[in-house]
């Protein structure tokens, strides 16, 4: 997928920034819940739900085809990727329309509400050309099953790469 260094740079800051929304959403939720004694907004807790999302994504987007790399299929990456591209667009745009509605905004908490809305779309950004980079990868490279060889092979019985010896060919003794 794409250049190592780039994908590996792109999924560190990916991780960095979901690390900050998570801080900074939990710091606007806890302002909701104790100062104002109210529920945090949904926006907020959304926003909580998607770094922690994002963080278990990167996880296993990086981990499993490293370490188990049976267990790993493509179109499932493509998957992950695809719903972190939808959950960054909604939790960015659902926080910035609820933010333009309030009587007013101030304060510190209000520049971490802010500053959650820049960082998702920041994220938004990164986990879309990230899922573009897979997804060329995937569609160039197709789907290559377990157990085919290299040079395209099938890994059927009797197939060119089977582990044992096609029964069409056997030598006859007469």
């Amino acid at each position: 997928m794409g250049s190592n260094i780039l994908v590996l740079s792109l999924r560190a800051a990916q991780l960095a920034m979901s690390v900050v929304v998570l801080g900074l959403s939990g710091y606007v939720a806890s302002w909701y819940n104790n100062d104002m004694a109210t529920a945090s907004p949904g926006q907020i807790n959304f926003l909580i739900f998607a770094s922690l999302y994002s963080i278990l994504s990167i996880v296993c987007l990086e981990v499993i085809p490293k370490f188990v790399p049976r267990a790993s299929n493509p179109y499932v990456s493509l998957g992950v990727e695809f719903t972190n591209v939808v959950f960054w667009f909604a939790g960015f745009v659902s926080l910035a329309v609820f933010l333009s509605r309030l009587l007013f905004c101030r304060g510190s908490v209000c520049a971490a509400a802010r500053a959650d809305t820049a960082f998702g779309a920041l994220l938004w950004i990164l986990w879309t050309v990230t899922q573009v980079f897979l997804a060329l990868d995937v569609f160039k490279s197709g789907f290559r099953r377990r157990g085919s060889s290299a040079s395209g092979g099938s890994a059927a019985p009797g197939g060119a790469g089977a582990p044992y010896p096609n029964p069409s060919m056997k030598e006859t003794m007469a």
